[in-house]
Parts: structure tokens; sequence; C-alpha cells
């Protein structure tokens, strides 16, 4: 029972790496997230607060919503979240509120991360709706993915900043400016 759920988990957070790696595509964060209910996909999200100019639309919001939006309910009982990293406190909050039944997860977060890494929200005695949490499904392949992006940015970054130093600058009288 326990490999047939985690096969199960691992299937879905592949469809959660989908979404983060649409995210990347758009410049995102990569984190993606897909709500699952009666074993069909109902709601999908990648990151988009740049793109969005939405500090709200985190992959798990954006799943959440669409998942709503699906089965014309806020309250998605009985429903799981696959996201590809460890929910901030925001989205901690929406999970509560949605009733979702089960969030797993692929990496930690270890500076923003509020369900183990920092508060662990989602176990306070005082929120109206407990939510069953497995975290570590396909941590590594998470992790990787937004290690890389963060990677990659710092190298454009450094990349920009060595191009605009080798720009000569103009001379007084050269026509410039």
């Amino acid at each position: 029972m326990v490999d047939e759920q985690r096969t199960i988990d691992e299937r879905w957070m592949d469809e959660a790496l989908l979404m983060a790696m649409q995210a990347d595509a758009a410049g995102e964060v990569p984190v993606g997230a897909v709500v699952v209910l009666d074993g069909e996909i109902i709601g999908r999200g990648w990151n988009r607060p740049i793109s969005g100019h939405d500090p709200t639309a985190h992959a798990e919001i954006m799943a959440l919503r669409e998942a709503a939006a699906a089965i014309g309910n806020y309250r998605l009982v009985g429903a799981d979240l696959y996201v590809t990293i460890e929910p901030c406190t925001m989205c901690a909050g929406a999970i509560v509120h949605g009733r979702i039944r089960r969030l797993v997860f692929g990496a930690t977060e270890p500076k923003s991360g509020a369900v183990v890494s920092n508060g662990q929200l989602l176990q306070q005695a005082w929120l109206n709706h407990g939510v069953v949490v497995e975290g570590g499904i396909r941590a590594q392949q998470c992790s990787e993915r937004i290690s890389d992006f963060f990677h990659r940015r710092r190298e454009q970054k450094r990349a920009q900043k060595q191009a605009s130093r080798a720009l000569p600058e103009a001379a007084p009288g050269d026509g410039q400016g």
C-alpha cells in the first residue's frame, strides 16, 4: 500500500514538475502545482507573480483557483495538492481555507517554507482544518530545478555586470551624448 501511494504521488509530482518547467520558461521561479480529486487533475498552476504583476500568483494559489473554478466551489474537500516546493505562509493559509485533504510537496524551502521548515503552520491546533502533509516526493528533481534556475540567474547577472564594465566610456567631445 505504501509503495502504491508513493507511485501515485510520484506520478502527480511529475505533473507538478511539468508546471514548474512552464514557470521556468517564462522566467519565473520554477514552482509548479497540481490539484488532484478522485484521481484526476482539476487544477494546474505555476509561479506567475512577475509576469502577472501579482504577489499572490504562486503556483499553489493558481492551481487552487483553477480547481475551485472547475468544481464550482471554493472548498476543495477530498482534494490533494502536489507542489514542487514547500509552501510559504500565504499558500499554507490558502491550503487550509480551501480544505485540501493532503499536501504533497517535493523539496523543502529553508528560507520561506512554512509547513516543515519554519513555523509548521499546518500543524497548529488553532486551525479549523487539518491537512495531511507528505514531503520529499521527487525532492532531488524539485530541488535541482530551483537550484539550476538561481544558478542561471546569478550567471546572467554576472555576465551583465562584466558586459557593462567592458563598454568603453565616451570621451568628452566625441559626439556621444
